[in-house]
């Protein structure tokens, strides 16, 4: 049923991302989705045919995996999902109602201000009318086929509870891929298989063949243990005398070693004291290239633990140049289209040797994965809930590492007040929004999220969003050009702005982020 979901979903996820409220070219809810969902089939397919093992498999790939709002509401579903299936050896209808019911309240709990009219409610819908046919309809499949038919129903109506929806004219995308891995389900369940590619949630890199006969320990070892007391100590003190660039993370369930040696079957051996292993792999780097992610792991596991470091999420080579120069700890290439996941933040705070680290998601769909990756690790992690930029550039400046944790916090969190986001990209379809035509192609100024200038130009539309934007005792301009735009035309907007305003500081910055040719930060 899950690897079914999985591919019905992937094969209708531009469906759902073409459903995207705003009309901007990051209509993505659907690709999180299905990557949450891939991740969580990678993890099945590396299990026994068990309800136990496969509910655990889906709730913990999906954990890791989820990117965006809507992977990490779908992970909880899952999580509430699994919670509710432990100890069976098979589910009725019943068991599944409640199992339905489980997902909701737990993504439900997981959201701090859930709104209706979105996957929530789709999920909500269809706990309670599987609760309300479970014992009249034992026979699995025409239960889940009311259930789409009822969940169907329940999309139709989220127009009429969010005007968002409305003004826009379409349903609730998060739902809609719910009710297509629903779908999956069924079809799973009717004998009906659908067998397509699943999109790759890795970035395969070109290995150069070299001679590396001076590597005193030849054989990069990692992989995955999964168990139920899982001693990580324990697992560093057998292994740590047999190679170097040790690494064990995780915890008492799952772990991840890595390890260079020259024994990689003691290593494995070691392992399988703890657990079942999978992602079992073993690299001779005296004849390739290690992956990279571990040569930086390497590095920075042989340097001291500090009291603070960062992570800010960011794309765009000179938007990633600006934070390095912030001395940001680790940035995640990801932003608008390209949501990092869970596991990648959580990748990136194990990377980052320092007892408090601060998170600067810079984009109001990975704030939920952050705090999710923020649950799983053991530092103390502050998730900063910068939705743009210059709010993650504005909170940054405000830290002053004398003061205490507290103290940052408090005024970081005040600085995300202070500073104004201007956006200036194209819409992708036609819509109307805040009283507003919309047609494909237009271009677009954006302030804090909501449309303010539509028109066809992108140097009049940049103007007008300022003049919009800029207000009385406003004291600092900084203007990021991203890929499709330049200096020169970046510089002359700075001009006819300080002719304008002879107040505010112009400062001009190469971004480089793609599809908005323009950010702008007011202070």
């Amino acid at each position: 049923m899950f690897i079914n979901g999985a591919y019905f979903l992937e094969e209708n996820k531009r469906v759902v991302d073409e459903l995207n409220v705003f009309p901007v070219p990051d209509g993505d809810t659907g690709t999180n989705m299905s990557l949450t969902m891939n991740a969580a089939v990678k993890e099945v397919e590396a299990v026994s045919n068990t309800i136990d093992d496969v509910v655990e498999a889906v709730a913990n790939g999906s954990l890791m995996g989820a990117r965006g709002n809507s992977g990490v509401i779908l992970s909880q579903l899952f999580r509430g999902f699994a919670k509710s299936c432990k100890g069976k050896n098979k589910l009725t209808t019943v068991d599944l109602a409640h199992a339905f019911i489980s997902a909701s309240d737990t993504a439900y709990k997981a959201v701090m201000k859930p709104i209706e009219g979105t996957i929530l409610t789709i999920a909500r819908e269809i706990g309670e009318k599987a609760v309300e046919i479970a014992r009249e309809q034992q026979y699995v499949d025409t239960f889940l086929q009311t259930l789409i038919i009822h969940a169907e129903k329940a999309l139709n109506k989220t127009p009429s509870i969010l005007k968002v929806l409305k003004e826009a004219g379409v349903v609730d995308a998060g739902g809609k891929g719910l009710i297509f891995i629903l779908k999956g389900f069924y079809k799973a369940i009717t004998g009906i298989d659908k067998s397509i590619q699943l999109s790759e949630n890795i970035n395969i890199e070109d290995k150069n063949l070299e001679d590396f006969t001076d590597i005193t320990f030849g054989y990069c070892t990692e992989f995955i243990i999964k168990g139920s007391n899982i001693d990580l100590e324990e697992i560093k003190e057998k292994i740590k005398d047999f190679g170097d660039c040790m690494l064990v993370v995780g915890d008492e369930r799952l772990a991840k070693v890595h390890i260079h040696t020259n024994n990689p079957g003691i290593i494995i051996e070691s392992g399988l004291k703890f657990g079942e292993l999978t992602n079992i792999k073993i690299d001779n780097m005296r004849q390739q290239h290690q992956n990279k992610v571990f040569e930086v792991i390497d590095e920075k596991i042989k340097t001291e633990m500090k009291e603070y470091g960062m992570i800010a999420v960011a794309k765009g080579e000179g938007l990633i140049d600006i934070f390095k120069d912030l001395n940001v700890d680790e940035i995640i290439s990801g932003g608008q289209t390209m949501n990092p996941s869970t596991q990648d933040i959580k990748k990136a705070i194990d990377l980052v040797q320092a007892k408090n680290i601060f998170i600067f998601p810079n984009n109001s769909n990975i704030i939920l994965a952050a705090n999710q990756a923020k649950e799983l690790s053991d530092k103390n992690i502050i998730v900063i809930p910068s939705k743009t930029i210059p709010q993650g550039i504005s909170s940054i400046l405000a830290y002053n590492e004398d003061l205490s944790i507290d103290e940052n916090i408090e005024f970081m969190m005040e600085a995300l007040k202070n500073v104004k986001t201007g956006q200036i990209t194209y819409s992708v379809r036609d819509t109307k929004m805040n009283d507003m035509d919309i047609k494909e192609g237009d271009i677009l100024g954006i302030i804090d999220g909501d449309i303010e200038v539509v028109c066809n130009d992108v140097e009049d539309a940049a103007y007008k969003l300022l003049e919009s934007m800029i207000d009385e005792g406003d004291e600092i301009l900084t203007i990021f050009y991203g890929k499709e735009s330049d200096k020169q035309k970046a510089s002359n907007l700075a001009k006819r702005i300080e002719v304008l305003y002879t107040d505010i500081d112009v400062e001009v910055y190469y971004g480089g982020q793609p599809l908005y040719y323009y950010i702008f930060s007011v202070e």
